[in-house]
């Protein structure tokens, strides 16, 4: 009973029906003698359950190896043995896989080098001139507010409600600008890799599109006179129109994705751009020769924002890297670089209208102001939180008085902050999905644009 426990507990080899015999001493005997199964004994030549019956396994060779005293010759441990195989073949199933893969990457291949989309434009208006022959682009004089002044408002109040809404992309908006100094058109970059022209007096009508993108537009600049701005694709092209006739103007590449475009504001210098790639590198071109006259390459991640600042004589950039960058205009090398452990990304940036600070979008749900002028230091009085756009480049604005600072989020809200306390004043739930961009309009007190990724863009007043 008590070898049937210890069997359960410790699971004993199958008995074989024979043992030596203890009676007899095999020492001078000479020979073994067995009781039980003799027969079985015989056979299995008298080995035990605690014996394997088998020969031992022969050891794998290896290859001799040269003199230890001959360095390059020797193989020592390393030496492979005589049976190995050097080349795995792949199984019929897994050669089946690697074919389809390596099919899909040529096909991938060959899209991206595809020639540029053919660009087109539509004019929704029946009028382009007035009675004095003059364009859309000329700023109206009846709208109750002087677009023509170079002065801000004295005093701003809160948007309160919706007034209108511009509707016409078919997918989400990624940025909106407005016209420059006058305000009094706004342009629009979608998903639906369309760019729209919109009136923002009068009956608020779509002016023009202008399609030539064959995938999602990331960002547009317009240039000082507004005469022209320039669009950035996914489909690796940035592309220069005319704002009056929607005519393409000229193309530019680099087989990079450029995600942000900006013009050199300084009027001598409005036939240079430069672009922040995918790459890391941050790209200038001349418009007059269409080629790269400089590159920026310093970060260590794709570039997001460019902002001139100091009277445009220096830029700043900021990356996937978590740091910022501050470059004088044509010197290659950065002069500051402001990195933290604590820093995130900062994949939006705004300019202050009095150009003493820069306002970052933070990826750890904060506005963050550094100062726009020699120091560039983080100002740590100054943090506005209480949203949430973790995940999404939301764009900042300030009122034109510098009274209030304004901000979409990833839940379709537009926050509005008090500059002076960083207190979160009011909050309106402006789109069904992020809320991607909020610009105030630089000539009046409470007028504010936003756009979603819920493809409008909605006026508040």
């Amino acid at each position: 009973f008590a070898l049937f426990i210890l069997h359960l507990i410790i699971p004993l080899p199958p008995l074989l029906g024979y043992a030596l015999d203890p009676s007899v001493d095999t020492h001078q005997a000479g020979s073994y003698s067995y009781i039980g199964a003799v027969d079985e004994a015989e056979k299995n030549k008298g080995l035990t359950v605690f014996e394997s019956g088998g020969k031992k396994p022969e050891k794998r060779k290896k290859v001799k190896g040269g003199d230890a005293g001959e360095i390059d010759n020797f193989l020592g441990p390393w030496a492979k043995y005589v049976d190995e195989k050097d080349v795995a073949k792949p199984t019929e199933e897994e050669q089946k896989e690697l074919d389809e893969i390596t099919a899909k990457r040529q096909k991938k291949g060959r899209n991206e080098e595809e020639a540029p989309a053919e660009e087109k434009t539509i004019l929704h208006v029946k009028d382009m001139y007035d009675y004095q022959g003059r364009s859309y682009l000329h700023a109206p004089q009846d709208v109750g507010v002087n677009l023509r002044t170079a002065d801000a408002p004295d005093k701003c109040y809160l948007p309160k409600k919706q007034i209108h809404v511009w509707s016409g992309h078919t997918k989400g908006v990624s940025a909106i600008r407005l016209f420059p100094k006058s305000g009094h058109l706004l342009l629009s970059s979608s998903m639906d890799c369309k760019i729209k022209l919109w009136e923002v007096y009068s009956e608020r009508r779509c002016i023009r599109t202008f399609i030539g993108h064959s995938k999602a537009v990331r960002d547009i600049c317009f240039n000082n006179t507004g005469t022209q701005f320039l669009s950035a694709g996914y489909d690796r092209y940035l592309k220069l129109w005319d704002s009056e006739t929607g005519q393409c103007i000229s193309r530019f590449t680099n087989r990079k994705v450029p995600y942000c475009v900006k013009f050199n504001p300084d009027e001598d210098k409005q036939n240079l751009f430069v672009a922040g790639m995918s790459d890391k590198k941050i790209v200038q071109w001349d418009i007059r020769t269409g080629e790269v006259v400089q590159e920026y390459d310093r970060h260590l991640g794709a570039v997001n924002t460019i902002t001139f600042v100091d009277e445009n004589r220096r830029f700043v950039s900021t990356s996937d890297d978590k740091s910022l960058r501050v470059w004088e205009w044509d010197i290659p090398v950065d002069f500051k670089y402001i990195a933290e452990p604590s820093m995130h990304s900062m994949p939006a940036v705004t300019l202050s209208p009095n150009g003493k600070w820069l306002a970052c979008q933070s990826m750890d749900n904060q506005i963050l102001i550094f100062g726009a002028q020699n120091r560039f230091r983080l100002n740590k009085k100054k943090v506005f939180k209480g949203h949430m756009v973790a995940g999404y480049a939301c764009q900042v604005d300030f009122s034109p008085d510098m009274s209030y600072v304004v901000s979409g989020d990833a839940d379709g809200k537009l926050n509005i902050w008090d500059w002076k306390t960083t207190k979160l004043y009011h909050r309106i739930k402006a789109h069904d999905k992020v809320c991607i961009s909020a610009l105030w309009h630089p000539h009046e007190t409470s007028k504010v644009i936003t756009c979603g990724w819920d493809g409008q863009i909605k006026l508040w007043d």
